[in-house]
C-alpha cells in the first residue's frame, strides 16, 4: 500500500500506475510469476501445500527474479488445485491438479527453464485478458505465443461462453492487496459517485440499469433504493447479505474470498444514494476466510480514506463492519438477518414496515446481496445503457451460477441472463462421458424446482423459471443424471428445512416435519397412494400459510418434482 490518503482522481490514477509497473514481468528484473489460486476451494484440494512447495524451492534456489502470488478462484473448482506460471514475454500457462511433486517439476522445468509441461497443462492465457485475446485472434500482443497443443483459453467453452461482470476480477488480484483492485479501476466508481453525483443520480442510473435483486425475489434494485432514500433520519443502515446458505450454492463465497473490494464500492455507492451512515456486511461464520479477507480489505479501505470521515474529501461519512451469523439459514431472510445482528434470536417478522422504512435498531435499512453490490460499480462506470443492453427485456445483466453434481466442470460461472439451461449444463459445465443421461437440474436450492431434461432449452431469467415451478433463487444449480432419485433429492432438501425451520409459525415448524415424515415412508418402501395425495395437499398449506420465505418455499422441491416426476413416486409406493 502507497501511504496517502486519497482524495482526487489523480491519487487513484498514481495508485493504479505504480500497481501496474510493479506487477510487469522483465527479463532484467522479475522473470518469472506463479500464481496459486487460494480460495475455499483450492485450499481444500491442496493448495497449501503447493504454494508452501513453491516458497520452498525459491529458497532453496535462491532465485531472486521469481515472484509467487496467490489470488481467488478462477471459476472451475474442480481443477483445483490451480496455478499459473508467467514467463516475461511468453503465454501464461495453467495448470491443472497440481500437487508437491508437480509443483516441483513444473518449477524445475518451466519456471527456470521455461520448457512447458504440457502433460499437466490445462489451459494458455488469463481469464482476465480473454477478451482482449479474442479481439486479437488469440493471445496478447507483446506475448509469444507457445507451439504446443495446450488449448488457448478463449478456446475453451467454460471461459469464452461467460460474460464476466461480478466476477470481473476473479484470478486477477490478490484479494489481500488493495492496489491490485484499484489497478484494475477498482474505488473508481465511488468517487465518481461521490464527486460527481448526487443521490437522485446515483438511483435513476440504477433504475435505468434494470439491475434486479440477486438474492432470488429480483425485486428492482432501483426501486428499493429509491424507498429507502425518502425516509426521513439522521440515521440509515447498508446491509450486505452474505448469509449464503442453499446447499450446493458458493458464488458468494468466491466473490467475497477473490474480490472483497467489489462489495465494499458497492456498498459506499448505496449508501451515498440513500444517505447512510453505518454498514454490515453479514457473513456465515463457516466462511472463516471470506471473513479474514474481508476484514483486511476493510482496513485497507479505511487506511487510504475510503471508509471513515469525509471520504474522498467530501462531508460524506461512512464505515462498515463484519458481522458473523451463527448458521442459521433462515437469517439469510432479511428480517431474521436483522434481528440478529440486533442481537435477538433470528426469527422473522412480517413485512409491513418494510425494513427501508424500519430495520435494524428501528431504523431505515437498506439490504443487498453480496452478487447484487458487486454490479454496482460497473454501473456506475459504464452506464445505465451499457447494464441494459446485456441480458432479456425484463431480466437484465448477468447471473452468476455454482453448478455441481453430474457434470465435469464443477464450479461457478457468469452468463448473460437469458442464457439457455442446456448452455450451462452441456456446453460450458460439460456431461460426463458414459452411458448415463441427465435427468434433471435444481435450480434455487431448497427454495427451487426441479426441472427435467426435456425443459433444458428454457432461459434462464425470473419469468421462464417461475412459470416452470421453480426458481433463479441466489443462483445455486445441481445436475443429476439417471442414477438419482429425485424423490431423495425432495427429501434432501425437505428435511434441510425443517432443520433450519425458526419454529415461530406452525405451518413451517409442523408442515415441513408431516412432509419429512411421509417421504421417509415412500423412499423408505412403505409408503401408499393416499401418502403422495397427502403430500401433495401438506405442501401446498404450507406454502399458502406460512409467514416467511423459508415456509413459503420450503415445498418447492415436493411440488416440482411431484409435477414432473410422479411416476418416481408412484413407482416407490408400488
Amino acid at each position: 500500500m502507497i501511504n496517502v490518503l486519497i482524495k482526487e482522481w489523480a491519487d487513484l490514477e498514481n495508485i493504479k500506475e505504480k500497481s501496474i509497473v510493479k506487477q510487469r514481468l522483465n527479463k532484467d528484473g522479475k522473470r518469472a510469476r506463479i500464481t496459486v489460486h487460494m480460495s475455499t476451494c483450492g485450499i481444500a484440494s491442496g493448495a497449501n501445500d503447493v504454494v508452501n512447495s513453491f516458497r520452498s524451492l525459491l529458497k532453496e534456489t535462491k532465485e531472486k527474479n521469481i515472484e509467487i502470488k496467490t489470488t481467488g478462484c478462477i471459476g472451475i473448482c474442480s481443477k483445483e488445485p490451480l496455478i499459473t506460471v508467467e514467463i516475461a514475454d511468453q503465454e501464461p500457462i495453467i495448470y491443472e491438479n497440481v500437487n508437491e511433486e508437480k509443483a516441483k517439476q513444473i518449477f524445475h522445468s518451466h519456471v527456470k527453464n521455461g520448457d512447458i509441461l504440457s502433460e499437466y497443462a490445462f489451459v494458455r492465457g488469463k481469464e482476465s485478458e480473454i477478451e482482449e485475446r479474442m479481439n486479437n485472434g488469440g493471445g496478447i500482443p507483446g506475448q509469444q505465443a507457445v507451439n504446443n497443443p495446450i488449448k488457448a483459453i478463449e478456446e475453451v467453452p467454460f471461459f469464452n461462453l461467460q460474460k464476466r461482470i461480478v466476477v470481473r476480477n476473479r484470478g486477477a488480484i490478490d484479494p489481500y492487496k488493495i492496489d491490485d483492485y484499484i489497478a484494475r479501476d477498482g474505488y473508481k466508481a465511488v468517487y465518481k459517485a461521490l464527486r460527481e453525483m448526487d443521490s437522485s443520480n446515483i438511483i435513476d442510473t440504477i433504475l435505468e440499469s434494470g439491475l434486479r435483486g440477486r438474492g432470488g425475489a429480483g425485486f428492482p434494485t432501483g426501486l428499493k433504493w429509491n424507498f429507502a432514500s425518502k425516509a426521513q433520519t439522521d440515521d440509515k443502515y447498508v446491509i450486505c447479505n452474505a448469509d449464503e446458505g442453499d446447499p450446493g450454492a458458493y458464488m458468494d463465497r468466491s466473490v467475497l474470498e477473490g474480490d472483497p473490494h467489489s462489495i465494499i464500492e458497492g456498498m459506499i455507492i448505496a449508501a451515498r444514494a440513500i444517505n447512510a451512515t453505518k454498514g454490515f456486511i453479514y457473513c456465515r461464520a463457516e466462511y472463516p476466510l471470506a471473513v479474514e479477507i474481508l476484514s483486511k480489505a476493510l482496513s485497507q479501505a479505511r487506511a487510504y480514506g475510503l471508509l471513515g470521515n469525509n471520504i474522498l474529501g467530501t462531508n460524506f461519512s461512512f464505515d462498515i463492519e463484519v458481522y458473523e451469523g451463527a448458521g442459521a439459514f433462515v437469517c439469510g431472510e432479511e428480517t431474521a438477518l436483522i434481528h440478529s445482528i440486533e442481537g435477538k434470536r433470528g426469527n422473522p417478522r412480517l413485512k409491513i414496515p418494510y425494513p427501508v422504512e424500519k430495520g435494524a435498531f428501528n431504523k431505515p435499512t437498506l439490504i443487498n446481496n453480496v452478487e447484487t453490490l458487486a454490479n454496482i460499480a460497473p454501473i456506475i462506470i459504464n452506464g445505465s445503457q451499457w447494464f441494459a443492453e446485456i441480458g432479456t427485456e425484463k431480466s437484465k445483466g448477468t447471473k452468476v451460477f455454482s453448478i455441481t453434481g453430474d457434470i465435469v466442470n464443477v464450479g461457478c460461472v457468469e452468463v448473460p441472463i437469458g442464457t439457455s439451461i442446456r448452455t450451462v449444463i452441456e456446453d460450458i459445465a460439460c456431461i460426463a462421458e458414459g452411458d448415463k443421461n441427465i435427468k434433471a437440474v435444481q435450480l434455487g436450492g431448497p427454495s427451487g424446482g426441479c426441472l427435467p431434461a426435456e425443459y433444458f432449452d428454457t432461459v434462464l431469467d425470473y419469468e421462464s423459471l417461475q412459470q416452470l415451478g421453480t426458481i433463479m433463487g441466489s443462483g445455486g444449480m445441481i445436475v443429476m443424471n439417471d442414477d438419482k432419485s429425485v424423490v431423495d433429492l425432495a427429501r434432501f432438501f425437505m428435511q434441510f428445512c425443517e432443520s433450519e425451520s425458526c419454529g415461530k409459525c406452525i405451518p413451517c415448524r409442523e408442515g415441513t416435519r408431516q412432509m419429512v415424515n411421509i417421504l421417509n415412508k415412500i423412499c423408505q418402501g412403505n409408503g401408499k397412494k393416499e401418502d403422495i395425495d397427502n403430500l401433495e395437499d401438506l405442501a401446498n398449506v404450507v406454502i399458502k400459510s406460512s409467514l416467511c420465505g423459508l415456509g413459503k418455499t420450503a415445498s418447492n422441491p415436493v411440488l416440482s418434482t411431484l409435477n414432473y416426476f410422479r411416476n418416481d413416486y408412484e413407482a416407490l409406493v408400488k
